[in-house]
């Protein structure tokens, strides 16, 4: 299978087919402390990658009016709305700010406000997107080869190839692809691979303007991403943890991956991803031996006969 889980040094993109001179792989480091909730990268990708609008309409419990991401949001912000003791003054995570010097009751990162009970209303917001995973299942399912995997190691659909079957769909641990209700085709984030071909960055990386998403070569990514937990923790900030750089983990490391501010279930996403079709493998060979068995049975069967 071209698309095995590999390790520490894992090249998805030369396991694909890509000779050996091939871009080093590219991702997105999403820095969460450092997001603002502007929408800037969602209207970027939808702009970009001319994706019909769908959330225009409030949810009625927050400023997330697209609610997840889907076929035609490729880049999600959440909002997360957290009652949290208060103690002490708010650490600054080194977001710029904008106006006046924020007061001790301030937070320049999680917009946090003081309660009369003991405890601050803080918002977690984050910028979600397809993880174009190391070993990604949708891959393995797709009957028309819909999916392909890039030379620079991202996941693409074809959608002029798809037959919207949506084995995709259920086949993705983090619930990323969807089916298109107008045409039926399935869709996700491409990481801007038109714009990677011309030598420019991802439309949303472009648009934000705090740096919360980091476009570049994964390897360089993720040595950022743990000089940046290394302050944020000197900084008194014990919940910061990296989430989908590990490539140990169930789906081999994320070629989109993120800095989080509390538990990944927190933000919607699951906490030990595993790739769907791990044991594919293993399924084949018992159904081969199945095979062999019923075939070596009717062969002893009709010699019986004889």
């Amino acid at each position: 299978m071209s698309n095995r889980l590999a390790g520490p040094l894992a090249d998805p993109a030369k396991d694909a087919g890509h000779p050996d001179d091939h871009p080093p792989r590219v991702g997105f480091f999403t820095d969460t402390s450092l997001c603002i909730g502007c929408k800037a990268c969602e209207v970027a990708c939808k702009e970009w990658n001319m994706l019909p609008d769908d959330g225009m309409q409030l949810l009625g419990h927050s400023y997330d009016n697209t609610g997840a991401l889907g076929a035609s949001t490729w880049r999600h912000v959440a909002f997360v709305e957290q009652r949290v003791p208060r103690h002490g003054p708010p650490v600054d995570l080194g977001m710029p700010t904008v106006g006046p010097p924020a007061s001790a009751s301030d937070s320049t990162a999680t917009d946090t406000a003081e309660n009369g009970d003991g405890t601050s209303l803080r918002w977690l917001m984050a910028s979600d997107v397809c993880k174009h995973c190391t070993h990604a299942a949708c891959l393995d399912v797709c009957p028309t080869g819909a999916l392909f995997r890039t030379e620079f190691g991202t996941v693409v659909v074809q959608n002029d190839v798809c037959n919207g079957c949506g084995y995709c769909v259920s086949a993705c641990p983090y619930g990323v692809i969807d089916i298109r209700p107008g045409d039926g085709g399935a869709y996700k984030c491409t990481l801007c691979y038109d714009r990677l071909r011309d030598g420019l960055e991802p439309a949303c990386a472009k648009a934000c303007p705090t740096d919360s998403i980091q476009f570049g070569e994964l390897d360089e990514l993720r040595r950022r991403a743990r000089r940046r937990i290394r302050e944020l923790q000197a900084a008194g900030v014990e919940t910061a943890q990296l989430y989908g750089d590990d490539p140990d983990d169930g789906v081999g490391g994320d070629g989109a991956f993120f800095l989080l501010l509390d538990e990944p279930e927190v933000y919607g996403l699951p906490p030990d991803p595993v790739v769907t079709t791990k044991d594919l493998p293993s399924m084949w060979r018992h159904a081969a031996v199945a095979a062999l068995a019923v075939a070596a049975g009717v062969v002893a069967s009709f010699l019986g006969r004889r």
